[in-house]
């Protein structure tokens, strides 16, 4: 094989697996077909290693991406109230916005969720 066709059949073989795992199929199904497939059981099983720890890296990134998020939804939320109330405290209206804080908060709360059962 040349170097190209090597590089070719290692994007195919991790192509193949990634889909199968897109479409939910189980790491031991996942090994198991690629071996069928015509690649060796080390070989098969460092794949699948790698698209799981790939996957894992890119929930907890999304996770913590939803944590940031969200604590900036619910600290602005909390700022335009505090600041509000306080410009109308001689009298007049002011903003709670608590859309924005229970937004954030629900936000940060999955984004937890998702880095945490992303580390499993």
């Amino acid at each position: 094989m040349t170097e190209q066709t090597q590089e070719e059949f290692v994007q195919a073989v991790y192509g193949h697996a990634a889909e199968l795992m897109r479409n939910g199929a189980k790491s031991e199904s996942i090994i198991n077909n690629l071996i069928e497939q015509g690649l060796d059981a080390e070989s098969a099983k460092v794949v699948v290693s790698n698209l799981d720890e790939a996957r894992k890296k890119q929930k907890q990134e999304q996770g913590q991406k939803n944590m940031g998020f969200g604590t900036l939804w619910c600290i602005g939320g909390l700022v335009v109230t505090a600041v509000t109330y306080s410009a109308a405290s001689g009298g007049g209206h002011y903003v709670v916005a608590w859309g924005a804080v229970v937004f954030g908060a629900i936000q940060f709360l999955q984004g937890l969720f998702q880095y945490s059962t992303a580390s499993n």
